[in-house]
């Protein structure tokens, strides 16, 4: 895989070398002098997001109602 860095004006210029570029990787476009943008083929960006497990199921516990805790008691005035 390689990484190809672009300015905005070269993308405008020339976006189906953008394209092929970024089938070799992903394709750093910026303004300015700084990354703004990434180019990905489609299958590259499915290959990312599908490894992704959301918050939600990272923090569920199925077998929650399984683990026993007994908290101990607080002792004195509250």
């Amino acid at each position: 895989m390689s990484i190809t860095t672009i300015s905005s004006r070269q993308f405008n210029q020339d976006t189906s070398q953008a394209k092929k570029s970024a089938k070799r990787g992903p394709v750093f476009i910026t303004t300015r002098g700084r990354p703004a943008y990434v180019l990905l083929t489609i299958d590259a960006y499915q290959r990312i997001t599908r490894s992704q497990t959301n918050i939600i199921d990272l923090l569920a516990m199925p077998a929650a109602d399984e683990i026993e805790y007994a908290p101990p008691r607080l002792k004195g005035d509250f």
